[in-house]
């Protein structure tokens, strides 16, 4: 049974150190949003300049601005729901020490009190496991939403990039505006797939 306990504290403090790398991920996604936010910002000023060739242009780049005003609010949910893990987990934590404690003294001294005070603590302690489990299965949909927004912004980068050729004497300009927000996007993208596959989501049922 120590064993078991010992390998449960483990678990649960790799769970804290994978949800903290987790958030360190969420706080460098939310700083190239606002990247993407200053950019397109440039972009339909770079538009007006260009004139009417430049209007579709134009509008993607508005599109993009919006996209990292949605993708920083879903970044706030995550964030959220990260700070749910962490307070979980950390409880979980703390069950698996005060519960090896009460062991460790029903072994010692043996009595029906204890034994039942034991029985409580492990209740209470699955009680936090299934919260804990549901907050990871929160935060693994809450990530999906996420990557399904960058897939939309990902488009519209494509799309600016297109646009960009109607730019005439601008077309140089617009199309290498337009490559850089594709590589903030992808970047974003290959970001969120790698926090998808994380450890902490394993055995998430």
């Amino acid at each position: 049974m120590t064993a078991l306990v010992r390998t449960a504290g483990a678990a649960a403090g790799e769970d804290l150190r994978r949800i903290v790398r987790i958030n360190e991920e969420v706080k460098a996604v939310v700083a190239v949003a606002f990247r993407i936010n200053l950019m397109a910002l440039n972009a339909i000023f770079l538009a007006k300049r260009a004139g009417i060739n430049a209007r579709g242009f134009g509008v993607l780049s508005n599109e993009l601005r919006v996209f990292s005003q949605d993708l920083r609010t879903q970044m706030q949910a995550l964030n959220a729901h990260i700070h749910g893990c962490v307070r979980d987990v950390s409880v979980v934590l703390q069950d698996i020490r005060n519960t090896r404690l009460l062991r460790a003294a029903v072994a010692a001294v043996p009595a029906r009190q204890l034994d039942q005070l034991v029985g409580r603590r492990e209740r209470a302690n699955a009680e936090h496991q299934q919260h804990l489990a549901s907050l990871r299965r929160q935060l693994q949909r809450a990530l999906e939403d996420a990557f399904q927004l960058v897939e939309l912004g990902g488009v519209l980068a494509k799309s600016a990039k297109i646009e960009a050729a109607y730019g005439q004497g601008f077309a140089g300009a617009l199309t290498q505006v337009s490559g850089e927000f594709d590589g903030v996007v992808e970047e974003i993208r290959s970001s969120l797939q790698a926090l998808q596959r994380s450890d902490f989501f394993k055995n998430n049922n």
